[in-house]
């Protein structure tokens, strides 16, 4: 068994959710306590992912990142490679795919936040940034465990969307998901069966892990 795919996969996951992590932070605590009436409009614009089909949203990032696109033409530009087709492009796609799992929960925990702590700190002459990361941060610890797990859990089970802006060139875009459907493909079930028997455990003990610290989380 190539383990490969599964190796690509695990740095696609890790740097997404690194990433998303960062991006899930202002954005999320600007969700959870703004008084802005774009607000539902940007909930819609994050949520997307979860409700639009996976070949539907990497149809139009295929788009997006091409050569021709917005946002690939500029790249192609300042870098001389394309990002359709490469490791970095599969980082862009699975960042905006993920999004939701990385910023809902993060928003959730902030939601959660004591105004009054945070009151306090401020009377008390804290600047909003030093109350933020003594008080609001630790106070959603685990909202950021949740967005972790999702997220790398999300992105290592991708298939549309990295297949249709990452295509399948070994060692570079082809990932778990899209190994497994190529071993289908050859009638090589046995492989097939290895692969998905390791991405089922993987995430049925990483979910497992996830639902017992939270439990164990609320209950100290």
């Amino acid at each position: 068994m190539d383990l490969g795919p599964l190796w690509l996969s695990v740095q696609l996951a890790t740097v997404t959710m690194l990433l998303l992590l960062l991006i899930a932070t202002p954005l999320g605590w600007w969700l959870a306590w703004t008084r802005s009436p774009m607000r539902p409009v940007i909930q819609s614009v994050v949520a997307l992912p979860i409700v639009l089909p996976p070949t539907v949203m990497g149809f139009y990032l295929l788009v997006l990142l091409g050569p021709a696109g917005a946002v690939g033409s500029w790249w192609l530009e300042l870098t001389g490679s394309a990002l359709t087709f490469s490791f970095t492009g599969l980082v862009i796609a699975s960042c905006i795919y993920s999004l939701p799992f990385a910023v809902q929960p993060v928003m959730s925990a902030f939601e959660s936040v004591r105004n009054s702590d945070l009151e306090a700190a401020w009377t008390l002459g804290a600047s909003h940034r030093d109350a933020f990361f003594s008080i609001a941060l630790p106070q959603s610890l685990r909202g950021y465990l949740n967005a972790a797990v999702l997220t790398f859990a999300h992105t290592l089970g991708e298939f549309g969307v990295v297949l249709m802006v990452g295509g399948n060139i070994p060692g570079e875009t082809r990932v778990i998901a899209i190994d497994i459907y190529d071993q289908v493909e050859s009638l090589n079930y046995a492989a097939a069966h290895q692969l998905s028997m390791l991405l089922l455990l993987f995430a049925f003990f990483v979910l497992l892990a996830m639902f017992v610290i939270n439990r164990r989380w609320r209950t100290t």
